[in-house]
């Protein structure tokens, strides 16, 4: 019975998901040329081809931005989003956090939780990337207002903004920012439309966090509501709850093989999400590990395992 990543072979294993990297780190896989606006409201333009989708509300003082996207783009970005007086970062990845260095440096402030720039301060190792490391980020590109408290809010020309903190879903740091006027969610990578979700087990994301963060998102949202994840296209209320109750499911599937003894080489074996395919396709052997590895985090709370 395999229960632990490390009876499996750590080499062996981490050879197998060799090439795989394409789940854990979607939007730098293929080729971006350029990014583009497209209007959401009177004062909302989404970004898109950035690294990841960026939102930019205008405001009277310089744009507010949810998300900086990658480094790469940044220039791009600020021709779009012209004067930028401040970037919310909704998780600590590069394609979120990549271009806060040129942000900062045009005179944004960098606002995230707590979480977000500590991650940003260490070396973070992705054993499922075939131990790639990714070294601290410069002091230029860490948040200079992080925040503890689960939630805040605040009005920027005339429209209202909540924010707040999705505890444990893609990483421990991930924020929606939901523009009330205008009734535009940005829910960051929390959803994961078309795929098999990457969660960043190593900084506290797992698929039980990643469903209830979409269940607190689809209590936020109604009908009308346009739902902006950190990549793919723009949801409905209605794409939103298809994509959560797949994840549930693959969810509950999940723990009870975890509760049988099963470790994540068993559920590859068995092709424990290959009946998800058409409408969550993805590297499985990368997202079963990643999976694994957060369930197993989270064992107590599962009411422990046989």
């Amino acid at each position: 019975m395999t229960r632990h990543f490390e009876h499996l072979g750590r080499r062996d294993f981490l050879q197998a998901l060799a090439g795989a990297a394409a789940l854990a780190l979607p939007r730098t896989a293929g080729a971006q040329t350029g990014a583009s606006a497209t209007k959401l409201g009177e004062r909302i333009t989404l970004i898109t081809g950035a690294g990841n989708n960026v939102l930019a509300l205008a405001g009277d003082n310089g744009s507010l931005l949810v998300d900086a996207g990658d480094a790469a783009h940044a220039p791009d970005v600020l021709r779009l989003a012209g004067k930028v007086s401040t970037v919310f970062n909704t998780h600590y990845h590069l394609e979120s956090t990549g271009g806060n260095d040129a942000m900062a440096k045009a005179g944004a402030k960098i606002v995230a939780h707590m979480n977000t720039k500590l991650w940003m301060t260490q070396e973070i190792i992705r054993d499922w990337e075939d131990g790639k490391v990714y070294p601290p980020r410069a002091n230029a590109a860490l948040p200079v207002e992080a925040f503890r408290a689960t939630s805040g809010e605040m009005t920027i020309g005339g429209e209202r903004i909540e924010y707040g903190l999705l505890t444990q879903a893609h990483t421990d740091g991930d924020l929606f920012v939901h523009f009330k006027n205008a009734n535009v969610l940005a829910v960051g990578d929390a959803v994961q439309p078309g795929r098999l979700p990457a969660l960043d087990w190593f900084c506290g994301g797992w698929i039980g966090g990643m469903q209830n963060a979409q269940k607190a998102l689809l209590d936020r949202a109604d009908d009308q509501t346009k739902i902006v994840p950190a990549t793919g296209p723009m949801m409905t209320k209605a794409d939103l709850q298809a994509h959560h109750a797949t994840i549930v499911r693959i969810r509950e599937k999940l723990v009870g093989l975890l509760k049988k003894g099963q470790g994540a080489q068993n559920m590859i074996d068995a092709k424990a999400v290959d009946e998800f395919t058409d409408v969550m396709p993805g590297d499985a052997a990368t997202f079963l590990y990643v999976a694994y590895r957060g369930l197993w985090a989270h064992a107590r709370e599962l009411g422990g395992i046989v």
